[in-house]
């Protein structure tokens, strides 16, 4: 990754409040559209939508040092 984008994810939270809160925004935002009949407010929600639910977690997951340890697999040997 480049150098800009570590400080840049690091400022992403680790937190699902804020990912639900712009999920439930952009759902507002779609029903607002579709009321009016505003198909660039629908989009500006689906777009909430989705950077909420799918495109943010996963850089702020990818972005972090914590990882859990690899999971081994069985070889389905038993071992002896």
């Amino acid at each position: 990754m480049p150098d800009l984008a570590l400080p840049l994810a690091a400022l992403l939270p680790h937190s699902p409040g804020p990912y639900i809160a712009l999920m439930l925004i952009g759902f507002a935002l779609g029903i607002l559209g579709h009321l009016a009949g505003a198909r660039w407010l629908v989009g500006a929600g689906v777009i909430l939508i989705a950077l909420g639910a799918l495109l943010l977690p996963f850089l702020a997951n990818v972005t972090t040092e914590n990882r859990p340890p690899p999971i081994e697999e069985s070889r389905g040997d038993s071992g002896g």
